[in-house]
């Protein structure tokens, strides 16, 4: 059973926040929260949202 294109980008986002330690907000870790802001916008779009190809292009290796 394959994971949805979606579902492997959303991998990929929790992944690198995890690598990442906590978010400290107060730092203002652009780069952190922009992953952040991106997994939001994922998980808000459908499976078929033109949004996933666009993540899925920024964050997997092709």
């Amino acid at each position: 059973m394959s994971d949805s294109l979606k579902e492997r980008v959303r991998e990929k986002l929790l992944r690198q926040l995890e690598e990442d330690g906590p978010l400290d907000r107060e730092q203002e870790d652009t780069r952190q929260l922009s992953v952040q802001d991106d997994l939001d916008a994922l998980d808000a779009v459908a499976e078929d949202d033109p949004l996933v190809e666009e993540l899925a292009a920024r964050y997997l290796v092709p």
